[in-house]
């Protein structure tokens, strides 16, 4: 057992994670296998930032949509990377995936069961798995069909509710109407085009660009991207022309998220070896809390907002000393309850990007909001920050991160 972690604090080492351009779906990387697409990404991205494999004696891997051979999971992705002795659970918490791996990842840490520890996610929302459930006592023996991706974003079966109709719930609750959420959404999209500012610098100090896409086989390049594919330009005459999606409601399809695919990963590991891996040992990234929540059936949205304050409860801490706020928000409506509940400047969060305007790949779309988390706040000097993210059924989990500088 590697002991020299027990009990102890968790640090993420500056540089150590990465994050692959988010596609659209049925984009530029849905032929891709997603768990052999993540160990070819991992592989380039560690030999880039110098870390052998070696140096892992544990890994979480993130995935919410099956791919073949995924029963496998975790130590079929390690051993691709050429790490054939570590081992680790295959995670699926839906949106809250990449905080579930964080605090899956730390847990180990901290209980002294590992000094080094990977949390690697991938998802590929197109081309779904379309799976058939026999019933042998059904007539004729006739079982029951299921498109994995589509089915259930349209329909929650314990609620018997589509995603966006939890949305138009606490829209409906809290009175916010369309214009409010257009309002927001216009601001979104501006702080992503801070991110791609001097040929997407921001996006830069986490994502390798230009990225090769390989081909199904891995054998060659087949094509390449500057950063994610398939974000459409919006302007508020766009946006006002939108037509809510439910008869009577307030979510368009501007102010809401879409599928993607894609890849990201963050090594977490103790104070001492984070100074040893880091691309800047002056920079001291800590995980302090973690929090979890679900609200009444039919509410996602409203989610993350317990769980944003579990977890400050749990550090310790008030809303208004984190230096920056950021949200997995598959609606902007997201964003404007969080702000309301906590009196915060919506505005305000959010800075260099979300998943409302780079997409939605599920496992690994927290993992990248993280990484965003971590720059902006080294780009500040410091300080702490907050992530937080509803998930399929009316659930959320939060992270909270200290940066310090020592430079």
């Amino acid at each position: 057992m590697a002991t020299p972690g027990a009990g102890g604090e968790i640090s993420i080492p500056y540089g150590c994670y990465w994050s692959t351009p988010f596609a659209r779906w049925q984009g530029s990387l849905a032929h891709l296998h997603s768990l052999q697409f993540a160990a070819w990404v991992a592989k380039d991205a560690l030999a880039r930032r110098s870390i052998d494999v070696s140096a892992f004696d544990h890994a979480a891997l993130g995935m919410t949509v099956p791919q073949r051979g995924c029963f496998y999971g975790l130590p079929w992705l390690m051993g691709q990377i050429g790490a054939t002795a570590v081992a680790g659970p295959t995670i699926n918490q839906a949106c809250a995936t990449g905080a579930r791996l964080l605090q899956s990842c730390a847990a180990e840490i901290r209980d002294g069961n590992a000094r080094v520890s990977l949390a690697i996610s991938a998802d590929r929302t197109s081309n779904g798995p379309h799976l058939y459930y026999p019933s042998p006592q059904a007539a004729g023996g006739t079982g029951e069909a299921e498109n994995w991706v589509l089915d259930n974003f349209g329909c929650d079966p314990f609620t018997g509710l589509s995603m966006v109709q939890t949305a138009e719930n606490v829209a409906a609750r809290r009175g916010i109407g369309t214009g409010r959420q257009n309002e927001l959404t216009l601001r979104r999209y501006a702080q992503y085009q801070d991110a791609l500012a001097d040929g997407s610098s921001f996006l830069r100090r986490y994502m390798d660009l230009p990225f090769a896409v390989p081909d199904s086989r891995f054998k060659r390049t087949q094509g390449s991207l500057d950063g994610d594919e398939g974000i459409h330009p919006t302007t508020a005459q766009g946006l006002a022309a939108l037509k809510p999606l439910v008869s009577g409601g307030t979510v368009t399809y501007g102010g809401q998220t879409h599928p993607a695919d894609g890849s990201a990963a963050i090594v977490l590991t103790t104070p001492e070896r984070a100074r040893e891996l880091s691309r800047d040992a002056g920079i001291d990234i800590r995980i302090r809390a973690f929090g979890q929540a679900r609200v009444e059936p039919g509410h996602m949205p409203a989610a993350p907002v317990p769980a944003a304050r579990q977890a400050l409860r749990a550090a310790g801490l008030q809303i208004d000393q984190m230096a920056a706020i950021k949200t997995h928000n598959p609606f902007v409506l997201n964003d404007l309850i969080l702000a309301d509940d906590f009196g915060i400047d919506p505005m305000e969060i959010n800075n260099y990007g979300s998943s409302l305007v780079w997409g939605h790949p599920q496992g690994p779309t927290g993992l990248r909001s993280v990484i965003e988390l971590i720059e902006e706040l080294v780009i500040r000097g410091g300080g702490y920050g907050l992530f937080t993210g509803c998930a399929a059924g009316d659930s959320a989990m939060a992270v909270i991160l200290q940066v310090g500088d020592r430079r």
